[in-house]
């Protein structure tokens, strides 16, 4: 049997509400709708793994609350493994509330780390042989720095190769950068890795080559609907975004494509053939509203890339 992709990240309760723009600051204006379900980076990317066939354990901590359920039902329901999903007694679980520009699809967001926000370097070295076992590890940067260090200095130590999304961009000691087997920053995160902007054609290429000077093993750098700049040992250029229809909801986007270039590499895909697919599925899930759910199956994946050969 194949092995599983080990997922440390973040669960938080999406609370969304879309308006016809971004209110100001001291203003208040009506919505036109309101939606509450399943996200954080972690989260939506194991459930994104998962619906594209991969096997998926999930580290994290949520609440002993009603959110907390939402946590249980969503990962029984993917088949998501939850030995290391903890429940915190003491404190709630986190959420993410998103207010969603109808007419641009753009989104800002408000995460308060809740439960997920506890979880310790400890709770990670629990997981130590779990994630020895796995095909790939992924983190992303919403908990705790010294965990997310922890769990890839564990992956690397035991010769798990590592994909990391970076975001939000916090600094990252020099160190980390030779453990890291996939590097996935948007074009902020990236500029704030190498100092300096992503504007004008030619950047991204540049700035990936800086993050392979730092160590990184391959520089993937997104680009919205422009696609994704690869930079690694076996392919460079740029792959272009999958279109699937009328852009409605861009929350997500990031870990829709994590995820499935997660389960595509786990699968044995080559780095661009992986990459494709993972813009495949971020694809999907931009014409959909909501982050978790809004995740494709893998039948829509390849259907939607059959249709595009």
């Amino acid at each position: 049997m194949d092995k599983p992709i080990t997922i440390l990240g973040a669960f938080l309760v999406d609370l969304a509400c879309r308006t016809d723009r971004l209110p100001a600051w001291g203003e208040t204006m009506h919505g036109t709708s309101f939606a509450f379900g399943p996200g954080g980076k972690g989260a939506n990317q194991a459930v994104a793994a998962a619906r594209q066939g991969a096997r998926v354990n999930m580290i994290t901590r949520i609440g002993n609350d009603a959110f907390g359920q939402i946590a249980a039902d969503l990962f029984a329901r993917e088949g998501i493994g939850t030995e290391f999903v903890l429940r915190d007694h003491a404190t709630p679980t986190g959420t993410a509330t998103i207010i969603v520009d109808d007419q641009r699809g753009e989104n800002a967001i408000i995460i308060v780390p809740g439960a997920c926000g506890n979880l310790s370097v400890a709770d990670v070295d629990a997981a130590a042989a779990m994630i020895a076992d796995s095909a790939l590890f992924v983190s992303q940067l919403e908990l705790d720095l010294k965990v997310c260090l922890q769990g890839i200095a564990l992956a690397h130590s035991a010769g798990v190769p590592v994909v990391l999304n970076p975001a939000p961009a916090v600094a990252l000691p020099e160190s980390v950068f030779p453990q890291i087997t996939y590097l996935t920053p948007n074009e902020t995160e990236a500029a704030a890795m190498v100092g300096r902007p992503i504007a004008a054609p030619g950047d991204a290429k540049a700035a990936a080559h800086a993050l392979r000077e730092k160590g990184v093993g391959n520089a993937l750098i997104t680009l919205g609907g422009q696609g994704v700049y690869v930079c690694g040992a076996g392919f460079e250029g740029q792959v272009p975004a999958v279109d699937a229809g009328e852009l409605r909801d861009t929350t997500g986007a990031g870990d829709a494509f994590n995820g499935g270039l997660a389960a595509a590499l786990a699968a044995g895909a080559g780095l661009r053939e992986a990459v494709h697919f993972g813009c495949a599925v971020a694809g999907i899930s931009v014409t959909r509203p909501g982050t978790a759910p809004s995740m494709p199956q893998r039948t829509e994946v390849v259907a939607l890339l059959e249709g595009a050969a």
